[in-house]
């Protein structure tokens, strides 16, 4: 067997494990899942040259962006002043909904 049909049988088993890993594994864990499950052993130098030839190299996980709070439409006095004990039951009832997501946006 030569090196394009080499190549080509490892990228077939490399691509059949990114798609039950859903494209997070990178070329060290796709080694390691060759060795150990798979019983073949390849230098994690040629896993990676496959992965780049056949495009099938890790998807990065990008982080998600916090979003900031715009301008506050509706801003209310803080009537309690951190007193929260209350002489009656019900007579103090707090509650926070500082961040509601609608289709619009954040309220």
């Amino acid at each position: 067997m030569n090196r394009p049909e080499r190549d080509a049988a490892l990228a077939e088993a490399i691509w059949q494990q990114q798609k039950k890993c859903f494209h997070t594994y990178g070329c060290r864990r796709m080694w390691q899942w060759l060795k150990d499950s798979k019983g073949t052993y390849h230098n994690p130098k040629t896993i990676l040259r496959v992965m780049k030839k056949y495009g099938l190299l890790a998807e990065i996980r990008r982080r998600k962006r916090w979003q900031r709070m715009g301008e506050q439409l509706h801003k209310y006095e803080n009537l309690l002043n951190r007193d929260f004990h209350a002489e009656t039951p019900n007579s103090k009832w707090v509650t926070d909904i500082s961040y509601i997501k609608t289709k619009q946006g954040v309220l």
